[in-house]
Order: structure tokens, then sequence, then C-alpha cells
């Protein structure tokens, strides 16, 4: 599986902690996250992360920045993206069983590695489960092509 994962300067640690662990059980990673502590925008990490998922370029996403919210909301406007922000491993996996979401997200000030580590297990491992759930998912990207 190839994963691609995008940060801001405030999740740089967080990122790497992330990168070796996924690393560690195999994982093809690609990181186009900042490196630096310098200032950046996480806009530019966001759509660039949801542009490699949309297109297929990669099977999925993590995005880190200080809270989750700034970046996933950057990736959510790319067409085709469901990127979930959660502070929790159960919402990831229900993220992806039931919004089969591309992306999760979470902040490296609100979360530790340990939880990080715990929501991206869940987020990974689970798998959409289709069916009445499908409809929904229908119905969100008739909404993002402006049939709804």
């Amino acid at each position: 599986m190839k994963i691609v994962i995008g940060n801001d300067h405030v999740a740089v640690e967080m990122k790497n902690h992330i990168k070796n662990y996924l690393e560690s059980k195999g994982y093809d990673i690609i990181n186009i996250g900042t490196d630096s502590n310098e200032r950046t925008d996480y806009p530019i990490y966001g759509k660039k992360a949801a542009d490699m998922v949309a297109s297929g370029e990669c099977d999925c996403g993590i995005l880190i920045c200080g809270t989750g919210v700034g970046i996933s909301l950057a990736a959510n406007k790319v067409k085709g993206i469901r990127a979930v922000v959660c502070s929790e491993p159960y919402s990831a996996k229900l993220a992806k069983q039931h919004n089969n979401a591309n992306i999760v997200a979470f902040g490296a000030r609100v979360i530790g590695p340990a939880t990080a580590e715990m929501i991206v297990d869940e987020f990974l491992n689970a798998e959409f489960e289709g069916g009445r759930h499908q409809k929904r998912i229908d119905m969100i990207s008739a909404i993002e092509t402006g049939q709804m």
C-alpha cells in the first residue's frame, strides 16, 4: 500500500514518528510534507497529498498540522477526497467503514505519538462496508459535481 503523508512546520516531529512507524510495518510512504520547522502554509501540503490520492498515485493519505483541521479543509477541496480529522481511533475506523474516507488527519498539538499510531492503525486496517453507506458516498459525490 502506498501512503502519502503531508504536514506543515508544526508537525515535522509527529510526521517523522508516523512515517518511521509505518515504514517499520512495511508500508510504502511518500513524504510530501515539510522537513523544516520554518513557518509554512498547510494548504500547500493538504492539496498536494489530496491530488496524489485523487489521481490514484497513492492509495490513501495522512495529514498532520497543529490541529488537523486546516490541512484537512484544504484536502477536502479536491474532488474525490474525503478527509477526516480524528483525535481518537474509533472515529478513524468508522470514517473508513462508513464514509470511505481516503485521508485521515490529526493534530500534532492535540494528540501524542501513541494515539496517532492507534488512529493510523484503525484507519489503515478498516475497510469500506459499502451497502447502505454507498448511497451516502454517492450523495457526497453529487454535491461535489453540483448535481445535488
